[in-house]
């Protein structure tokens, strides 16, 4: 049995590809399969499965397009209810791939119809279990989601069922198997992953606070439930595209895939309403961009803070690429459902300075240039890091606001005043900047570096004190 994860950091997610005898099977797939298809060409496989552990919140699965392309079957546990065909598993159910097994144990608490797949070698030993949501490594999978689409189901009924799951389904297995969860640090469907990505049942019996057999139900509940923040806004959306389907991505690109010039990417941007998105990374975006133009950069978390900052999943868009980067950006749009990619600046921003077009900037100081002003002139200094990092260490008398909450506290930034942004290393505060620009702002500037600079300088930094947040 040949087992390969195939692990996308942006995401922080893991796809695998298990290999028996010539047959292949998919367990949570991506949006673009075209580099599944391949592996199993150049291994002369047959792609025979495309194994769905739950549906997805934090991304669109690439199962409909997989299967339309290699007739592979699609395999949900029980009560799925997709609004297309599929396999929905019984508990306990066995699939054949080569002389190999897949065993699918329903292992409900992240969402209802959560599913483990066991994987049991030609020789019928069991080498590991795929969790999906279910368990992670050092963490288990949130269970308050599925309540934003079934109100019913509550964070506190998932967690008992969740809970049940482990206890009942999971924890009994052999402690020598391999534990493949669906995601690792970084990722929102838990809250305290580990930096690796795969691990031992029996390892994580002894060091996963979920696991630990003296915890009650209840205080198992109190334990998975301390601590969640409020998961990000697209979530629910992309369940629903999961369950109910989506356009092929083949369609996506292709309506995507025209190169404007500036007068007619600026015709367009006003004829459809289209959000200008600009992805060039943020020391360059600062210098020079298009007015009204949104900045989130290619290079960090970007189909994740895509899915915040952005409220309308069906938005069109327009891109600012790096030349070269437009393909990149519309998949990786599509990943979490921006499907409404319509157009891009041919050969990028350079175009639009060409074309004599109106630009507009973001003022920057370094880390000592602000060490000296915030000393001088005590304006205000608003950290758009999340809170767990403002906790951490900040600077003395700022404001936090994380930047997923930007948009609902737009009247605490003054419009009359200057004021200072910051993040941790710049990535976040230029998204800030440029929203804030794009409302009418025009009287701040962001730190060249962030916390990480400031925190080199003398300035009076304050460690594990309850937050100034507007929250």
């Amino acid at each position: 049995m040949k087992v390969q994860q195939i692990y996308t950091g942006c995401l922080a997610h893991a796809a695998y590809y298990i290999e028996c005898k010539g047959e292949a099977a998919i367990f949570d797939p991506l949006r673009e399969v075209g580099a599944y298809i391949s592996q199993a060409n150049d291994n002369n496989a047959v792609i025979k499965y495309v194994f769905l552990t739950h549906f997805h919140a934090d991304f669109v699965s690439g199962h409909l397009d997989l299967a339309r392309k290699t007739g592979a079957e699609i395999v949900y546990g029980p009560t799925a209810n997709p609004s297309y065909e599929v396999t929905i598993a019984q508990d306990g159910q066995v699939f054949l791939l080569g002389d190999c097994k897949i065993k699918a144990i329903h292992t409900p608490g992240h969402t209802l119809e959560s599913t483990t797949y066991l994987l049991i070698d030609g020789q019928g030993r069991e080498h590991g279990i795929i969790t999906g949501d279910t368990l992670f490594i050092g963490d288990v999978g949130r269970p308050d989601l599925a309540q934003h689409i079934v109100k019913d189901l509550t964070q506190e009924k998932l967690a008992g069922m969740l809970y049940d799951s482990l206890r009942n389904k999971i924890m009994p297995l052999n402690d020598d198997i391999i534990v493949y969860p669906n995601h690792g640090a970084g990722s929102a469907c838990g809250k305290m992953m580990s930096n690796e990505t795969t691990d031992t049942l029996g390892h994580q019996k002894r060091v996963n606070y979920a696991l630990d057999t003296s915890l009650s139900k209840e205080a198992f509940i109190e334990a998975i439930l301390t601590g969640l923040t409020p998961p990000p806004g697209y979530f629910p959306k992309n369940v629903l595209m999961n369950v109910h389907g989506y356009e092929s991505l083949d369609t996506v690109l292709e309506r995507g895939h025209k190169a404007l010039n500036a007068d007619a990417f600026e015709a367009v941007a006003n004829e459809k309403g289209a959000l200008v998105l600009d992805t060039r990374n943020a020391e360059v975006f600062a210098k020079g961009f298009i007015p009204n133009s949104i900045n989130i950069g290619l290079q960090g978390q970007f189909a994740q803070w895509v899915g915040e900052m952005i409220p309308d999943i069906n938005q069109p868009i327009l891109l600012v690429c790096d030349a070269g980067k437009e393909e990149e950006a519309m998949i990786r749009l599509s990943r979490v459902g921006y499907d409404g990619t319509i157009g891009y600046l041919h050969h990028g921003f350079a175009t639009w300075v060409a074309a004599g077009k109106e630009i507009d900037h973001v003022e920057r100081i370094t880390a000592a240039e602000f060490a000296h002003r915030f000393r001088k002139n005590g304006e205000p200094v608003f950290d758009v890091r999340k809170h767990s990092e403002f906790d951490a260490q900040h600077v003395e008398g700022v404001v936090n606001i994380p930047l997923n909450q930007i948009n609902k506290f737009l009247s605490a930034f003054p419009k009359n005043a200057p004021f200072v942004l910051h993040c941790a290393a710049g990535y976040r505060s230029m998204i800030a900047a440029s929203i804030l620009k794009q409302r009418g702002w025009n009287n701040f500037v962001d730190v060249i570096g962030g916390f990480t600079e400031m925190a080199k300088t003398d300035l009076p930094l304050t460690v594990y004190q309850k937050p100034t947040t507007m929250l």
